[in-house]
This record gives structure tokens, sequence and C-alpha cells, in this order.
């Protein structure tokens, strides 16, 4: 009765990071955490121990976007990943890092660029948008840095039709790897020419973010 419990959950849980990752790639969903417990709502699971992490729901979103959306999406990510490099070039003085969806590769239609910047103060890239007249709106989230919780500043700003979110690190920051992930697992991140060479001799996601977040460090 253990192992048929088992292989219940387990078929469960795969059945619910397909949901979720549906929901990403298809309903404009960004978050993990919403996309699962819209899932379980639409599968009428209750059970949060049937719940698939966000590894599960990552490897599911691939193989959805692999299966049907594959020349869509390769065409998004190379047109977000260009994207990216144009925000990184203007944004050079703040020392910027590529994260999230973008990056690792499963960026689709509805996604945002992500980035992370460095300053002496959250001010100083403010003034820089305000001086160039980009308009924004701001922001704050809870970001873990080592064995600290910071309150840090996101700056959001719209360039032709894409969501770029900025999140602001103090520079002295700069060294110590954010963990977004439940599980610890730091956040990948690449630096500007990582970011150029994915556009010049693309390369798989499991591979990007290894030396991603290898280098980063």
């Amino acid at each position: 009765m253990g192992k048929q419990n088992n292989l219940k959950r387990h078929q469960m849980r795969s059945h619910l990071a397909y949901l979720a990752a549906r929901l990403m790639a298809e309903g404009g969903i960004h978050d993990y955490a919403q996309a699962k417990q819209k899932a379980a709502r639409q599968a009428g699971v209750p059970d949060t121990h049937s719940l698939p992490d966000n590894r599960e729901i990552e490897e599911a979103l691939r193989a959805y976007q692999s299966l049907y959306q594959h020349a869509e999406h390769a065409a998004e990510l190379t047109r977000l990943r260009r994207e990216a490099v144009r925000v990184m070039e203007q944004f050079a003085e703040f020392n910027p890092y590529l994260v999230g969806s973008v990056l690792t590769g499963t960026a689709g239609r509805y996604s945002d660029i992500n980035l992370h910047l460095f300053c002496d103060s959250a001010k100083d890239v403010e003034i820089f948008l305000l001086n160039r007249n980009i308009p924004y709106e701001s922001g704050m989230r809870r970001v873990r840095l080592a064995d600290r919780l910071l309150e840090v500043t996101t700056l959001a700003m719209d360039v032709e039709e894409t969501t770029t979110t900025l999140t602001l690190f103090h520079t002295d920051d700069l060294r110590i790897m954010p963990r977004y992930h439940a599980d610890g697992r730091p956040v990948e991140r690449a630096k500007l020419p990582q970011v150029r060479e994915l556009l010049n001799a693309p390369q798989s996601a499991d591979a990007l973010s290894h030396s991603a977040a290898t280098s980063a460090k």
C-alpha cells in the first residue's frame, strides 16, 4: 500500500508540474509558487505534500516549450536576450547581471527581463533614469544574501512592450550570491560578456546555469 501511495503521489506531482508549466508558458504567470497553487486548484488537490518543487516545474516548462512552442520560444528568447544586452550596456556603470528566465532559457512571450545592479545608493540609479527621461515604477522586495534577509529597491521600466525589472544592491554585496530558491540554491546570474556569448554561440540552459553561477561567485 505504501509503494502504491508513493507512486500516486509521484504521478500527481508530475501532473501538477505539467499544469504549472502550461500556466507559465501560456497564461503569463511568472511566479512558480503562484503557478503551482493555481495548478493544484485546477486539479482539486488540497494535499500540499503532492506539490512539485520549483526545479520539477522548470523541467516541465522546458519540456513543454520544446514540444509545443519550439520555434516561437527560440525566437522570443533571442529577442529578450538582445534587449537584455542593450539594457545592460545602457546601465554598464552599475555592474549589471542578468538573472531569471531570460538567462536560464525558460523565458517566453510573457516574460520580463530581470537585472541585478550594484550601486552605492539606489538614488544613483533613479537619478540616472530621471536624467534620461525613462519612466519607471519603484517597489521593494526581500532578498536573502548569505545569512541576511534584506529589503532592496526594485525599479520596473517598460520598453517596447517588455518590462525590465532592476533589483538594486549595494556595491559591497557584489561578491555575495543571492539565494531566491526555496532549497537554498544560489541564483544563476551572468555578466554582459556572458550574455553576448549566448547570442553568438548558444549553449544548453544547464551548461549556462552552471557557468553563470560559477563565474559570478
